[in-house]
């Protein structure tokens, strides 16, 4: 009886010892599981501790922390690296504007001259060239300022009916000259949402010039009192595969060569920094670009 006992004793021991060294490893594990997520997202050289003294836990900890450092110099190098990359681009296609505007003044120049009727075709065709190059070139360089320098904007309360009502205002003329009317729905209230003027204009504006590319007539512009937005215009020459890729960078339609199919990434980078959604749909060959801001309280 007393032998059982004994045996009784020596198991309720190593029960309660092995129970202790699993506590203490699943502690241990907690602590590498929390100093991953910390080091994960901050930039930080803090080597991983355990509180544990277990020689392979020990050991598991130092591995990750070479594996860490290792990661953090990569992150660091691919930053400087795009960073600079950003700057190039950014002073390349600043500095390509010189000489084109050169080209505009030769071009200035032999217009004035008396040029036989071929001649007067081509230099016709050179210009709206150039003009298209021009085009392209302000908005290559207005995507690599956004991307270089990651300005912050300015939060404040903005109407959005009143910077709708302005940007359709702006493109009141080439909407007319392409016989397009837009049919637009908001609330009389002012709706306001947290972001800034400017960015909201830009990114209205790249919308509307999107819709002046693809739309085959008029289109549907509403706002909700809660901050959605939805521009909807019929689009026979997109499809729904096109659709979903109408925010990459630098995606353009055959028919829309006088673009770099950067309007919409801009739009869609200046949304999610002021915190906001926006996405497209493509049903029954209409185009449907929604978005949607927090609202000020």
């Amino acid at each position: 009886m007393l032998f059982l006992g004994l045996v009784c004793l020596l198991l309720a021991a190593a029960t309660l010892g092995l129970g202790l060294k699993l506590w203490l490893l699943y502690r241990g594990l907690t602590e590498l599981e929390e100093g991953v997520a910390f080091c994960l997202s901050q930039d930080t050289n803090t080597l991983l501790r355990v509180s544990v003294r277990d020689a392979r836990l020990c050991r598991f900890a130092h591995a990750l922390s070479k594996q860490l450092a290792q990661l953090r110099r990569q992150r660091q190098q691919y930053q400087q690296g795009d960073q600079e990359l950003k700057e190039a681009v950014c002073n390349l296609s600043h500095d390509l504007r010189t000489p084109l505007t050169a080209v505009f003044g030769y071009l200035e120049l032999l217009r004035r001259q008396n040029l036989p009727s071929p001649s007067s075709q081509y230099l016709a065709q050179i210009e709206n060239r150039c003009q298209a190059m021009k085009q392209l070139l302000e908005e290559l360089f207005r995507y690599s300022v956004i991307l270089a320098n990651q300005q912050e904007p300015d939060i404040k309360p903005v109407s959005l009916n009143g910077m709708l009502e302005e940007s359709l205002a702006a493109y009141y003329a080439a909407f007319t000259g392409r016989g397009i009317a837009p049919a637009v729905s908001m609330p009389e209230t002012p709706v306001l949402a947290l972001g800034d003027p400017k960015w909201f204009s830009r990114i209205f504006s790249n919308i509307l010039s999107n819709i002046l590319k693809y739309s085959d007539g008029d289109f549907q512009v509403s706002l909700t009192p809660a901050g959605e937005i939805a521009f909807s215009n019929p689009a026979s020459k997109l499809s729904a595969v096109e659709v979903q890729r109408l925010f990459d960078r630098f995606f353009t339609l055959e028919t829309g060569r006088s673009s770099t199919g950067l309007g919409l990434s801009i739009a869609k980078l200046l949304t999610q920094q002021l915190r906001g959604k926006i996405d497209a749909e493509y049903r029954e060959g209409w185009l449907t670009v929604r978005l949607k801001f927090p609202l000020a309280n």
